[in-house]
């Protein structure tokens, strides 16, 4: 068998080209969904889909056809790629209201495999609710994090309220239940999937003091959950148990083909 073509880039159902992508990466205006294909399933994909078309008619005014969307993904992933991870970004196309949507397939990425370490830095992420590109603040203060040793940057607000990390949405442990941060965020896809299908949630604001109060907490992306070790160099209270109970929920959640 050949080898799997890999990473493979489509522009609106065709093989992307260096002029292609040269318009994007100068405009830095658009939306994005991120995924991880296993078996050619995506947990949560009416999500994503929602998300791309809730962004679509915020960014550009119209919304976007899902199965459109499906068909782009399986193109680019083709006959040969069963796993990979999969982005697909939305970019304005010309003037109006018309879009373009690039399709990246790259190998798969497995959840982390170990506790996370995070730094609070003074930021919040501009129309925080849209998964959108280009946010300068949150690759810098994520970068910053990174090489003072740790895994990510946790963003908070002046008030010390805390939103979400860098790359994933952030959870707390109290007593039975999972608090979500009342704060502006994304709610990304497996944080959604956890409120719809794992234990009692609710959403509150909790400051970066409140931390140690709680019994545990955990970040969630498409990639997984991960729990959280350390903020600013001090140990947290460890839940092993919690955060892999909510891990065997996740992962027994049978994904949607595309």
């Amino acid at each position: 068998m050949p080898p799997i073509d890999l990473p493979r880039y489509e522009m609106d159902g065709r093989r992307a080209t260096a002029e292609d992508l040269f318009g994007p990466v100068l405009r830095a205006y658009g939306h994005f969904t991120a995924m991880q294909v296993r078996a050619g399933r995506v947990r949560g994909l009416a999500l994503h889909l929602a998300r791309l078309d809730a962004a679509n008619r915020e960014l550009f005014g119209v919304g976007l056809d899902g199965e459109l969307i499906r068909d782009r993904i399986r193109h680019a992933l083709g006959d040969d790629v069963r796993d990979a991870s999969v982005r697909v970004q939305v970019y304005p196309a010309g003037g109006g209201d018309a879009t373009t949507v690039l399709v990246a397939v790259r190998p798969p990425k497995a959840a982390p495999n170990s506790a996370r370490r995070l730094a609070s830095v003074p930021y919040q992420r501009s129309v925080a609710e849209v998964k959108h590109i280009g946010d300068f603040g949150q690759a810098y203060y994520q970068r910053l994090a990174r090489r003072g040793g740790h895994d990510d940057a946790l963003l908070v607000a002046a008030d010390g309220t805390v939103s979400e990390t860098a790359t994933a949405n952030i959870g707390f442990f109290d007593g039975a239940t999972v608090v979500w941060p009342e704060a502006p965020l994304l709610a990304g896809i497996t944080m959604q999937l956890l409120v719809a299908h794992g234990p009692e949630s609710e959403r509150r604001p909790v400051r970066v003091a409140d931390l140690p109060s709680f019994a545990g907490v955990f970040v969630a992306n498409s990639r997984g959950i991960a729990a959280v070790s350390h903020l600013d160099g001090i140990e947290l209270p460890s839940a092993a148990d919690r955060t892999e109970g909510l891990i065997e929920t996740y992962e027994a959640l049978t994904g949607d083909l595309i």
